[in-house]
């Protein structure tokens, strides 16, 4: 049986760009300022990178079929740099393949980032065919508010919710989002809003107001990745270690047989109980001290509470609205505004956190610290509900 990477790998640097409306920069930009940001976090010269993993979810709009235009604009010498797409899952998946590079051995020194450029797009969502100025790269059937739309009526049918009371669960999630990203200088909508705000919003696909859809945004991330035993050999002391990372993608399951009833994702429960497995966590919701979830939607991020053990099934609008998930809650989500506010550079998102994953370890995360945080979870979600490629992650502080 495989062991896993538990405590075989660190993150020794990482940076974030300010997500938003980036019309001043190309994507090959915004890699370049995320990459200096966490060489100077390292603390290591460039030249000591033997090995790259680059994640663009959209090609048309970004740095075209390979890993070239990274390794271009990022200044690597011959360095092997791997371009990965995974729908939304993209920046955990080129996080996973510079992991598991040092984790076996290959490398030493590896570094996964993640681009996206979605405003240059011309279009306010993420692209689907005929609309914007570019060509539909996007291949999965239908709109993104519409799939998720679909799961809110299966949770609330198959838990017996009232649409007022889940309407209200899913404006809370969104006002603490939006509460959160205040604190937050490089979160991309930083204005707060009220639940009658979120509830009165116009409808884009029932039951998901404007207020519960994410925000598009530009982006770009970067993580340094290395053993402990050059970490110290560095001087590192306080060592933030991935103790998780799995993936799971659909294999046409919910799709083909009538067992899955649209009120859940599966990939996410399957990808949770291999990452809780990998990490030793036997209690999610009491080991886990915050999470950044994939709340491209506000259904999105109540339904995963419930598929990532941190709620009962059933039991998450009882929760959020309680507050357990809010800054001061039980277990703070989304503390940097989330994908709802941060926002959304599809190729960035898995990155971006575990950006705040660490900075949250590692005692840096300024106004919206979290007091000793142990572990943190991270959750990528590529695609719809019914074909999707899940991402967990689990980091924490590497015991002496």
């Amino acid at each position: 049986m495989p062991q896993g990477i538990r405590d075989r790998v660190v993150i020794i640097g990482m940076g974030c760009v300010r997500f938003g409306e980036r019309w001043d920069r190309s994507g090959e930009d915004l890699l370049v300022e995320a990459f200096a940001e966490a060489l100077a976090d390292a603390g290591v010269d460039k030249s000591l990178i033997d090995a790259a993993w680059l994640a663009v979810g959209m090609d048309a709009v970004n740095l075209g079929p390979s890993g070239i235009p990274g390794a271009i604009a990022l200044g690597l010498d011959t360095v092997p740099v791997t371009k990965v797409e995974n729908y939304c899952a993209s920046g955990t998946d080129a996080f996973r393949g510079a992991v598991y590079a040092v984790a076996s051995g290959a490398s030493d020194f590896a570094v996964a980032a993640g681009v996206e450029k979605l405003k240059d797009t011309g279009y306010g969502g993420l692209p689907v065919r005929t609309r914007g100025t570019q060509y539909d790269m996007f291949g999965v059937t239908g709109s993104a508010p519409g799939n998720f739309a679909q799961l809110a009526h299966a949770y609330s049918a198959r838990h017996g919710i009232a649409r007022d009371r889940l309407k209200e669960a899913l404006a809370h999630v969104s006002v603490k989002s939006h509460a959160n990203a205040q604190k937050n200088p490089k979160a991309h909508l930083r204005r707060a809003i009220t639940m009658e705000d979120a509830l009165s919003a116009p409808m884009i696909a029932d039951p998901l107001g404007l207020f519960d859809c994410c925000g598009v945004s530009d982006g770009a991330a970067c993580a340094i990745v290395t053993t402990p035993e050059r970490a110290r050999e560095l001087g590192r002391d306080r060592l933030i270690s991935v103790k998780a990372l799995q993936l799971a993608t659909s294999n046409g399951w919910e799709l083909a047989r009538s067992d899955w009833d649209g009120s859940y994702v599966n990939t996410t429960r399957v990808a949770a109980k291999r990452a809780y497995a990998e990490a030793g966590i036997e209690d999610p919701a009491r080991e886990i001290s915050l999470a950044e979830v994939h709340d491209c939607f506000s259904i999105t991020e109540l339904v995963t509470m419930e598929d990532l053990g941190f709620s009962e099934q059933g039991a998450a609008v009882r929760d959020v609205l309680d507050g357990a998930y809010d800054a001061d809650g039980r277990l703070p989500v989304q503390i940097d505004g989330g994908l709802k506010c941060f926002g959304h550079p599809i190729g960035a998102s898995g990155l971006r956190m575990l950006y705040e994953m660490y900075l949250q370890l590692s005692g840096r995360a300024a106004d919206r610290q979290v007091r000793d945080p142990r572990y943190g979870l991270t959750h990528n979600l590529g695609g719809m509900p019914n074909q999707s490629v899940a991402a967990v992650s689990v980091i924490g502080v590497l015991d002496d």
